[in-house]
């Protein structure tokens, strides 16, 4: 599967229309930087879990996105995030609410892999689908007129592998007793990126003090 080259299509300003993603739609962005209110969108990447990555390249002058704000907004669909806490604040500040169920895998991993600190993407799929993942463009120029191959390639990356490592996570969280508590979590992330979009980002507001 590492060797392959899997279909990615670039799509510009807005999802083509009529293309249909399922009902449980693996979902990454690329900014400009990493603050949801300074940096702007540039690239919002999806994924079915059938081995293709739609790619959708936004103009520095930002148009709406019907298309993509209808799926968003779809209760009927699961969106499947890595670290979903950043793409849910930047998605719904640019494109719109996500209204149906959420999943992050980050999460999802450190509820699981109690047994390691390592919860990126790429040890993930290092660890769930065995080969390695680069992450040279991570912090590349995305928001260029244009994007290079090896961009492309970098951020569908992001989306091709969510559902499989979902799947692991999944049987894990079963097993070890911790589902309900990472459903919770899940739940619970549109309430923290509001209180991060109010400026609570920093501020743990469990703590006693």
């Amino acid at each position: 599967m590492a060797n392959a080259s899997p279909p990615i299509h670039l799509h510009h300003d807005d999802l083509p229309e009529g293309l249909d993603l399922g009902t449980v739609v693996a979902i990454d962005t690329e900014t400009m930087g990493l603050n949801p209110l300074r940096d702007r969108l540039c690239v919002v990447q999806l994924s079915a879990g059938d081995g293709e990555a739609h790619l959708v390249k936004i103009a520095h002058e930002a148009k709406p996105a019907p298309r993509l704000a209808a799926l968003l907004a779809d209760p009927k669909v699961e969106i499947l995030f890595h670290f979903a806490r950043f793409d849910l604040s930047v998605l719904s500040l640019n494109i719109g609410p996500i209204v149906g169920p959420i999943y992050c895998t980050k999460i999802a991993s450190k509820l699981a892999r109690t047994y390691t600190d390592r919860h990126g993407l790429a040890d993930l799929v290092s660890e769930s689908l065995g080969f390695s993942l680069s992450k040279a463009q991570q912090s590349s120029d995305w928001g260029h007129d244009s994007l290079s191959d090896e961009q492309i390639a970098y951020a569908a990356s992001d989306v091709l592998y969510l559902h499989q490592i979902r799947e692991r996570l999944d049987r894990m969280l079963e097993r070890e007793g911790r589902m309900a508590e990472a459903r919770a979590c899940f739940d619970f992330l549109p309430v923290r990126c509001a209180l991060d979009l109010n400026g609570f980002d920093h501020l743990d507001i469990f703590a006693h003090s």
